[in-house]
């Protein structure tokens, strides 16, 4: 899969912005690759719409891709955010988002999935609840699917933050705690025919804070630390021909959504 660059930021993004790190979000028309059966769903004009519903985009990227002609027209990645929920108007440490995942070259159907951002360490999860998503075909009539699919994911998201609480509230054994950081292990990397994760690091080094907020031991702080740990990389560790390296981050829109899904559920 190729790689993306991803940009965040505190308050919500310019055009311009989306523009230069997202360009294949303004793509006018498919890739020319694409049939007549092929139903264009600009991604401009969905953001447009929620915009004017009050969502606007605090981050984004798109997947790099080897051909330059589809540069233009590449899966992409916008994360939005409810006005309600900008500066002073945040409640709690936990905002809900919208992510939203689309392509002009046939790469991704439109995806609207539920989001949570956590304000202590800037971790943009995605909810791996499928009642939580909502896909759309490139055929057919579109538009109005994209509405209600929109509105429909805003209210899963909404019951869904409840649970976050429930996982605060679940003390882990260390035993349990080695499991969970075991499991997610092999959400990543390959395990050889006698089952074992063939990691560059042990489950152990996911487990470790990266700051004063993250030294609780209850299920929601163990799902942070493990998912920071997973996608921004930067763990240190010892590679297939023993020498010392650092994890790298996952960058690839496609492999990030489905790392974060594969996180949540196992959570």
């Amino acid at each position: 899969m190729a790689q993306a660059t991803m940009y965040r930021s505190s308050t919500p993004i310019s055009n311009e912005t989306l523009r230069h790190y997202a360009p294949s979000v303004f793509a006018s028309e498919p890739h020319q690759s694409r049939s007549g059966r092929y139903t264009y769903i600009s991604t401009a004009d969905v953001l447009g719409a929620l915009s004017k519903e009050g969502f606007l985009p605090m981050a984004c990227g798109q997947s790099r891709v080897r051909d330059a002609n589809k540069r233009e027209y590449t899966k992409h990645l916008v994360r939005l955010r409810h006005r309600d929920y900008l500066g002073d108007n945040k409640v709690g440490t936990e905002v809900p988002e919208l992510v939203l995942l689309n392509s002009h070259d046939g790469a991704s159907s439109y995806q609207l999935m539920g989001g949570i951002y956590r304000l202590v360490c800037s971790n943009g999860m995605i909810i791996g609840n499928t009642s939580c998503e909502a896909r759309v075909r490139h055929n057919g009539d579109v538009l109005a699917d994209v509405i209600e699919g929109t509105y429909s994911v805003v209210e899963d998201i909404k019951r869904t933050l409840p649970v976050i609480e429930e996982w605060k509230a679940r003390q882990l054994t260390g035993e349990q705690r080695m499991a969970y950081a075991t499991s997610a292990l092999a959400l990543r990397w390959d395990t050889d025919d006698a089952g074992n994760v063939q990691a560059p690091i042990a489950a152990s080094k996911l487990l470790e804070a990266k700051r004063w907020d993250d030294r609780g031991n209850d299920l929601w702080t163990t799902y942070n630390k493990v998912q920071e740990h997973m996608i921004r990389g930067g763990s240190r560790g010892t590679g297939s021909t023993g020498r010392r390296m650092t994890t790298r981050a996952v960058s690839s829109v496609g492999e990030n959504v489905k790392l974060n899904k594969a996180l949540w559920l196992l959570t």
